[in-house]
């Protein structure tokens, strides 16, 4: 059976081998991408991403990512953030002064912040989502049960403009967007790749619509 190609976009941000990896497992052949003029050759991408919101946003402009990727996202191609990639998905990120994102989903990303609190930052390990009810939430959690623990590491998180984007949500001294789906546009705050076999679920779901 032909497999699924998927574009990684690598923008130096990323951990790519788990991704690849998970991707592999799904049956699906993840295809490392450094240039923002093949994304278009794929029918689907995900944006993966470990490190600081304005460095990879900068990076992202200058490389001419953040184009590239508004022109495949507004094709209605399917796309998926993880973590940074997730992030960065949002109109604005506050980590070390206003940087601009991509603005696939209006809202911003704000720092964690717990005075007087013993929760630690970052946020890290293993936690519950609460799935919402809403029709792309369903496709993104096809097969997986409410309040499943999926893998965290983050200091940042996404607050929508909007709340029906929203597909998911997580308790940590706060409520927080932990997930969103809105028609083609996907992410995730967690690490699918890093969440057992149902995180890998998510991906194998993110793969069938690309099929679509």
């Amino acid at each position: 059976m032909k497999k699924t190609k998927i574009a990684v976009i690598d923008y130096g941000f990323g951990n790519i081998k788990s991704v690849l990896n998970a991707l592999a497992y799904c049956n699906a052949e993840g295809n490392v991408i450094d240039s923002p003029g093949k994304i278009s050759e794929y029918n689907g991408a995900i944006l993966p991403g470990v490190g600081s919101f304005g460095p990879a946003a900068d990076f992202l402009k200058s490389a001419g990512f953040d184009k590239a990727i508004a022109e495949y996202a507004a094709s209605g191609k399917m796309i998926f953030g993880i973590c940074l990639g997730f992030q960065l998905f949002f109109t604005k990120g506050y980590e070390n002064g206003e940087h601009s994102g991509l603005n696939l989903i209006e809202g911003e990303v704000k720092k964690f912040s717990f005075e007087g609190n013993e929760l630690k930052i970052p946020h890290m390990g293993w936690n519950k989502v609460n799935i919402t009810d809403g029709v792309y939430a369903k496709k993104m959690f096809e097969g997986i049960n409410d309040k499943e623990d999926f893998y965290f590491v983050h200091s940042y998180y996404a607050v929508l403009d909007n709340n029906e984007k929203a597909s998911g949500f997580c308790d940590y001294g706060i409520e927080f967007c932990s997930c969103a789906a809105y028609k083609n546009v996907w992410g995730s705050q967690f690490h699918p790749e890093k969440s057992g076999e149902i995180g890998l679920k998510i991906l194998s779901n993110f793969i069938n619509e690309v099929k679509k």
